[in-house]
């Protein structure tokens, strides 16, 4: 596994890079994962974002947080950027098994795996990605995905599930300490990955949970374009 190395911001606006972000909650019966994709999108915007905004969620009725309206999504808000200069930061919080991410859209149910995830990246021909994966076994996505290029980061290793998915919370555990926390002060990305790794091991251990051991890897030409705003 490749660490990502810790990046200071870039200082001159002149240095910063359009961010364009696609969040999806894709699990519709629990309200959670509607309320963390729209306010990770608000959280990321506000730090990083100069770029198109795309939030898709599901409700137990229905909603087109679906995979076709996901490789869409990706290809509307990669043809608004530079293809070498700027990043497509993608946000998807859902239930999570080791086959993959699940998709509940009303009637509609629909895996998630790795290798399509990968596939709908690469088919947006933006070089510089960052993927944060809010879920149980999330982990399992890195080794298809992470690489200099990709940035990835996730709720929980490979084996392990997260927590904090209650139907009327705002954030998962992982979520709020990221993003609602972290993110928000931290001078950037790596440093907030840091911090929020801390708080959910934090928690965890003090309502007696196995550790999910949130992960990060690969990202390493991706970092340098992500200047914070102050």
């Amino acid at each position: 596994m490749i660490i990502a190395p810790s990046v200071s911001p870039a200082h001159s606006v002149e240095d910063a890079h359009k961010v364009g972000v696609v969040s999806f909650g894709l699990f519709g019966d629990q309200g959670v994962f509607r309320s963390e994709a729209t306010g990770a999108a608000q959280v990321v915007a506000g730090r990083f974002g100069t770029g198109p905004i795309d939030v898709h969620y599901n409700s137990r009725k229905g909603g087109d947080a679906t995979i076709n309206r996901l490789a869409k999504s990706l290809q509307v808000t990669a043809g608004a950027l530079d293809a070498e200069k700027d990043v497509l930061f993608l946000i998807l919080t859902s239930h999570g098994s080791p086959d993959g991410l699940a998709i509940k859209a009303g009637r509609l149910t629909q895996t998630l795996t790795p290798s399509r995830l990968a596939d709908l990246l690469a088919r947006t021909g933006v070089r510089h990605k960052v993927v944060v994966i809010s879920a149980c076994y999330s982990g399992v996505f890195i080794p298809r995905l992470a690489n200099p290029d990709v940035l990835v980061i996730t709720a929980a290793d490979a084996n392990h599930p997260s927590f904090g998915c209650e139907d009327k919370a705002k954030w998962t555990y992982f979520g709020d300490a990221f993003f609602n926390v972290a993110l928000r002060h931290a001078k950037g990305v790596t440093d907030a990955f840091v911090d929020a790794r801390a708080l959910v091991r934090k928690r965890e251990l003090r309502e007696h949970f196995e550790p999910s051991n949130p992960q990060m890897a690969g990202g390493a030409n991706v970092l340098p374009l992500l200047a914070a705003r102050p």
